[in-house]
């Protein structure tokens, strides 16, 4: 049986031993922490020593607490001055509480009926109780006393005086867990250190230096067992799901697209529905369908031309439309709401002027009233982007979200319906399937209607979609819930796949 110098060491010492803490060993040994337990574990695997561990919930005192032992806690010394005045303000109590204390001091002797409160005057006034003057220890006292004589107290034992989360709430103490681990010598063990182990010296490099001064014939050379066991390591990394983003960004840069930014979360309605020809008195506009805000209410249109030209198209038409026919109100495209959707991005690319031939997209937190499930968010990022041509139609909008679908997202099966949006004809629906949730719908498109792009002075046709990303990115990561995307689950943000 091959041992290292340093399972040699440690079986040795550990012999003297026959049980030891793990503290003790690295003392003995004269090893770091982590070489030992290198040791341990390599001695366990081989039969000749065995590892205990023992986890226990402890509850810990904290500076707050540490400081409540020695000068009693806020109620006491409240009730220490209750007692010698019978009643006092808030004023009288700031001389033996601090500010932080003094808030919740109310509530507290009020929870304990220590004293009575009263507004005089425009004061609160607090006047000692029965209970007050004759009130006795109390659970969260000896629990407090316990601590501060031990230190640190076993969890179990605590709950008996009074909630952990009674103490956590008001900083006295928290909860914390600790590993007692100890190493015993197998027969196994014992049978070989009778044998004998001879300790030589063991080095992993041959230098020069052993080479030259023949000290090479003394040492031994450390053997690599590349099964041993190490210890697993985290580095830093990008978060899963933004990584993801980042990664779609550089793809579609790549394939010459420019991206639209913009800084805010907050549209007009205008830039929302309006530019984009949905009507006013559309149901999507309904608050059961979108976020308002309350305070700032409105917001400001852009410049007069454009607003009249969309004005036109809503109540006239535009490119032979006969327009929706009802009286345009300026009043309701200021109105402010956080973004429903990335295409008011691309309204406000088109108004402000685009290459042609162009392609542009943007990727942006939008917001939707919904209920969180498996599929769906309230906030959650979009892909939107068009492209502007002269010679562009349907089909080619279709070859461009399957591509991006199964090439980008990593999607193998892609199907499109036939649908309705009000600022695209003809307009189609993806989904893609998922082995857990079957298919999923996860954008919408189309080509954008005359009535819009005429009205914000493009005259080519322009093909344009909006895709739901954060469901792509359950594809590529793996994951059967969209909330995943932005959990704090240690263990998933650890091992989720990194993707391309």
């Amino acid at each position: 049986m091959e041992l290292s110098y340093q399972e040699k060491l440690t079986l040795i010492k550990l012999g003297e031993l026959r049980k030891a803490k793990f503290e003790e060993l690295v003392e003995k040994t004269g090893l770091d922490q982590v070489a030992v337990m290198r040791s341990i574990l390599g001695l366990q695997a081989k039969g000749l020593a065995k590892l205990h561990e023992r986890s226990e919930r402890i509850v810990v005192l904290t500076e707050t607490g540490e400081e409540y032992s020695k000068i009693g806690l806020p109620e006491w010394r409240a009730l220490k001055v209750l007692r010698e005045k019978g009643k006092v303000t808030l004023d009288d109590l700031s001389e033996v509480l601090s500010g932080d204390e003094l808030k919740p001091i109310v509530g507290l002797l009020r929870s304990e009926g220590w004293a009575n409160v009263r507004n005089e005057g425009g004061k609160l006034i607090l006047e000692i109780t029965e209970k007050g003057l004759n009130a006795g220890e109390r659970p969260i006292d000896r629990a407090l006393k316990l601590l501060a004589e031990k230190k640190t107290v076993p969890l179990s034992e605590i709950q008996k005086l009074v909630s952990v989360n009674e103490l956590k709430r008001r900083k006295i103490a928290e909860e914390d867990t600790v590993t007692e681990r100890t190493v015993e010598i197998t027969p196994a063990g014992e049978e070989l250190l009778k044998k004998g182990l001879e300790l030589r010296e063991q080095v992993s490099i041959l230098t020069p230096e052993l080479i030259k001064s023949g000290k090479w014939r003394e040492v031994e050379f450390r053997r690599f067992d590349i099964k041993a066991p190490v210890r697993r390591l985290y580095p830093g990394k990008k978060q899963p799901y933004r990584a993801f983003l980042d990664k779609i960004r550089r793809r579609l840069i790549e394939m010459g697209f420019i991206e639209m930014t913009v800084e805010s979360l907050v549209e007009t309605q205008f830039w929302n529905f309006d530019a984009l020809f949905q009507p006013q008195n559309h149901p999507a506009r309904d608050w059961t369908d979108t976020y308002q805000l309350k305070y700032p209410t409105s917001g400001y249109l852009p410049g007069k031309e454009l607003v009249e030209r969309v004005k036109e198209a809503h109540e006239r038409g535009l490119a032979g439309s006969r327009g929706w026919g009802y009286t345009w109100s300026p009043e309701r495209a200021m109105l402010l709401m956080p973004r429903a959707h990335g295409t008011a991005l691309s309204g406000r690319q088109l108004a402000k002027g685009v290459e042609i031939p162009g392609k542009y997209f943007t990727i942006q937190r939008v917001f939707r009233p919904d209920v969180l499930d498996r599929t769906h968010l309230i906030e959650f990022n979009q892909v939107d982007g068009f492209v502007v041509g002269e010679n562009l139609n349907f089909r080619h909008l279709l070859g461009i979200l399957k591509r991006f679908a199964v090439e980008i997202a990593g999607v193998e099966k892609v199907r499109f319906l036939p649908d309705y949006y009000p600022f695209t004809e003809p307009s189609v629906q993806m989904s893609a399937y998922h082995p857990e949730l079957g298919w999923v719908e996860f954008g919408g498109a189309g080509v954008f209607r005359e009535e819009m792009t005429r009205a914000l002075g493009i005259d080519v046709p322009v093909i344009a979609w909006g895709i739901g990303i954060d469901r792509l990115a359950m594809f590529k990561l793996g994951i059967d819930d969209i909330r995943y995307l932005f959990s704090y689950d240690l263990k998933w943000l650890r091992e989720a796949r990194l993707v391309w």
